[in-house]
C-alpha cells in the first residue's frame, strides 16, 4: 500500500510531466522599466541662451530622454523650438548671426513700451512655427513670464506658442510687452530665472536646471566701502571703469549698459534664491561669464560652452536615473 507521501510525490511529478519547466533560454523575460527622462529647467540669459542649444545636442546624444520643459527668456525660445522639432533651423540661425546682422534684426520703436518692437524677431520665426500651439508639442512646455502691473509670475502652457515665447523674453525697457488675454506680459527672469518650480509643479522625478548666471559675479556680495570721493575727481557714473575680474574692460556704461547690468544683478540673485530653497537634483553650469548679454553673435562659442558642460555631467545624470528606476 502506497502511503501518503508517496502518492503525493506521484502526482506532483504527473504535474511537471504536463507542464515541463522551459529552459532558461526559452523563458519569457520580463524587461527592465527605462530610466526616468529629464525636465530641463532653462534659464534665461539673453545672448547667453544660445548654449542651450549645445544643452540640448549633448543630452540627445547621450539618449538622455527629456520628459518636459520649462523655460525662461531665451530658455523658452530654445525649448520651444526643440519641442516643435525646429531646433536645426533656430542653430543655424544663431550661427549665422554677426554684429551687422542683429543690429538689423532691431526694428527701432520710439514712443512704445519698449526700445524695439521686436516684430522682425517674430516674422523669423513665424517662417518655422506659425501656427503652431503648445498642444501641438510632443512633450509639456511651460514659458514663464511676469505680469508687468501685478509683479505675479504667470506660467504659459497653451496657446499660441510664439505668443508665449515672445512675452517670455519681452525684457523690459528694450521689447515692448506682450498682452496675452488682458494681461501685460514681460520677460520671466524678473521673477524666476531659472524655472526649477515648474518643472517639480509638473511631478517631474528628475530635473535638471541649466543656470547661465553661475560664473558672472562673484561669490562675495556684501563689501564695505567708504562713500567719501578724493578731492578732483568728480567722475560721472558714465565715465566710471567697469572692472570685473577675468572681463575687466575700460568702457562707457551710459543708459544702455547701467539696464544690462542691472538685469544682470536682478537674475543672479533671484535665482540663487530661489534655487536655494527648490534645489535642482543637477543644475549645469556653463561658463559663459564673458559673454554679454547681446552678444548673439557668439553663438558658436555660447553652444560649445554649453555642450562641453553638460558632456561632463552624463555620467552623474545617468547615474541619477539609475537610481530612480
Amino acid at each position: 500500500m502506497l502511503d501518503w507521501a508517496t502518492l503525493r510525490g506521484k502526482h506532483d511529478a504527473d504535474l511537471m510531466k504536463d507542464s515541463p519547466i522551459p529552459p532558461d533560454d526559452v523563458r519569457p523575460t520580463i524587461a527592465p522599466p527605462p530610466p526616468p527622462g529629464v525636465a530641463l529647467a532653462l534659464g534665461g540669459g539673453a545672448a547667453r541662451g544660445w548654449s542651450h542649444i549645445g544643452v540640448l545636442r549633448a543630452l540627445d546624444e547621450a539618449g538622455i530622454r527629456i520628459d518636459m520643459i520649462a523655460g525662461t527668456s531665451i530658455g523658452a525660445l530654445v525649448g520651444g523650438c526643440y519641442l516643435a522639432g525646429k531646433l536645426d533651423e533656430l542653430e543655424e540661425f544663431a550661427r549665422s548671426l554677426t554684429k551687422r546682422k542683429v543690429f538689423g534684426l532691431l526694428d527701432f520703436h520710439w514712443g512704445g513700451n519698449g526700445l524695439f518692437g521686436g516684430m522682425k524677431l517674430t516674422q523669423r520665426m513665424e517662417q518655422h512655427i506659425a501656427g503652431v500651439t503648445f498642444a501641438d508639442l510632443p512633450r509639456p512646455l511651460v514659458c514663464v513670464a511676469a505680469e508687468i502691473r501685478t509683479g505675479h509670475e504667470i506660467w504659459l502652457s497653451s496657446g499660441n506658442l510664439i505668443s508665449a515665447m515672445r512675452a517670455s523674453y519681452a525684457l523690459p525697457g528694450v521689447f515692448e510687452p506682450v498682452v496675452c488675454n488682458g494681461r501685460v506680459l514681460v520677460d520671466g527672469a524678473l521673477v524666476n530665472p531659472v524655472p526649477v518650480s515648474a518643472c517639480r509643479a509638473h511631478e517631474q522625478r528628475l530635473v535638471v536646471a541649466v543656470n547661465l548666471h553661475y560664473d558672472l559675479f562673484g561669490r562675495a556680495a556684501v563689501i564695505k566701502h567708504s562713500a567719501d570721493m578724493p578731492d578732483g575727481t568728480g567722475a560721472d557714473a558714465a565715465d566710471l571703469v567697469v572692472d570685473r575680474g577675468p572681463r575687466a574692460r575700460e568702457s562707457r556704461i551710459g543708459i544702455t549698459g547701467v539696464m544690462v547690468e542691472a538685469f544682470n544683478i536682478i537674475q543672479d540673485r533671484i535665482a540663487r534664491a530661489r534655487m536655494a530653497g527648490d534645489p535642482p537634483d543637477l543644475a549645469l553650469m556653463p561658463k559663459l561669464g564673458h559673454i554679454g548679454l547681446t552678444d548673439f553673435h557668439r553663438a558658436d562659442e555660447s553652444i560649445r560652452l554649453g555642450y562641453e558642460a553638460t558632456k561632463a555631467q552624463i555620467s552623474e545624470l545617468q547615474r541619477l536615473q539609475a537610481v530612480l528606476a
